[in-house]
């Protein structure tokens, strides 16, 4: 089993969002948190452009790649594939209920083949040094949850998995949608605990709906870490509790103007290799939220950060554009 501090605190996988430069800013303003990237699947990985789908910064470890894919010899060599570009942990999806994910045999279906994603697991395992952990739901549509979340985990367990991640929600694969998933089949967080009481050598992570690290904090007094998903995107600015809240180091960057300086030289390469500022900055639109200023800061990155050419005193300009309304991030 690996270290479970470094558990305590990861930033969850999120489709659309949690690209490579995401991943960074983030990483900027947190230095111990698990990161994650979006899903890829085996068949991208394993066919596509694996630069351009699995480069990353080296400034984002530790980052670990999630997988969503069904078959056994995809998922290890997928998995071998990821190792190879130096990610530290290799993580299978198992509760992503989107139409696609279905119809693909992965994702939060999978929940229903228990042995199927322990075989999956097993032949990462065999593929790999580093861990391999898999993200699933609390159960699927008719599933009762203290069975078919205990049948799971014990079976990723005995097959070698790492660390089990739980969404405290059921996934409804029939009458709702993606979105709906996240937010109407209710939060059980006290099955997660259920899980960690019966699992007590197996690292366990909660996730689901999860609004601050105020709230992370009193949840690892029960597991053993937590997964921040949209309150960690939507709202960057939390992040910034994470170092001495829930490691007990000192806070660094103090500020999100901090966090921008820091980010300069990054975005200049990017900007440099041909990567569109807005490619970057659409990340940045919550970081100020609540702020006095946060609505003319994200007015202008949205008016000219998506013009061909836009450089980096799009980002500048927006900030001073925040200065103005409000001293709050000026020291």
């Amino acid at each position: 089993m690996r270290d479970i501090n470094s558990l305590r605190f990861c930033v969850a996988p999120m489709m659309d969002w949690t690209d490579r430069h995401c991943r960074v800013f983030h990483r900027h303003i947190t230095r111990h948190a698990l990161l994650y990237t979006e899903m890829l699947t085996t068949g991208a990985v394993i066919h596509g452009d694996r630069t351009r789908l699995l480069g990353f910064d080296q400034s984002e470890h530790p980052v670990a790649l999630q997988l969503g894919g069904s078959d056994p010899r995809d998922l290890a060599t997928a998995a071998r594939i990821g190792a190879d570009f130096g990610y530290d942990e290799i993580n299978l999806n198992v509760g992503c209920p989107s139409d696609r994910v279905q119809e693909g045999r992965f994702g939060a279906c999978l929940m229903a083949e228990p042995e199927l994603v322990a075989a999956c697991v097993a032949a990462m395992k065999r593929a790999v040094t580093i861990p391999v952990t898999v993200k699933c739901r609390i159960g699927i549509d008719d599933q009762d949850p203290e069975i078919a979340l205990d049948r799971l985990a014990r079976a990723v367990v005995a097959a070698g998995a790492d660390a089990v991640i739980v969404h405290a929600r059921k996934a409804w694969l029939n009458g709702l949608s993606p979105k709906q998933n996240r937010d109407i089949p209710p939060l059980d967080y006290d099955r997660v605990y259920r899980l960690k009481a019966a699992l007590s050598d197996v690292p366990i992570i909660i996730n689901g709906g999860i609004g601050s690290v105020a709230e992370a904090k009193h949840h690892l007094a029960h597991v053993d870490g937590v997964m921040l998903g949209r309150a960690a995107y939507q709202e960057p600015w939390r992040l910034l509790d994470v170092e001495a809240e829930i490691f007990g180091q000192p806070a660094q960057p103090r500020s999100m103007k901090e966090v921008f300086a820091a980010m300069m030289p990054y975005i200049a390469r990017e900007l440099a290799s041909g990567t569109r500022l807005h490619a970057i900055v659409r990340h940045f639109v919550g970081a100020f939220h609540g702020v006095p200023g946060a609505r003319a800061f994200r007015r202008h990155l949205a008016e000219h950060g998506v013009r061909a050419g836009a450089g980096i005193d799009v980002l500048v300009d927006a900030i001073a554009l925040l200065e103005e309304r409000s001293g709050a991030i000026a020291a």
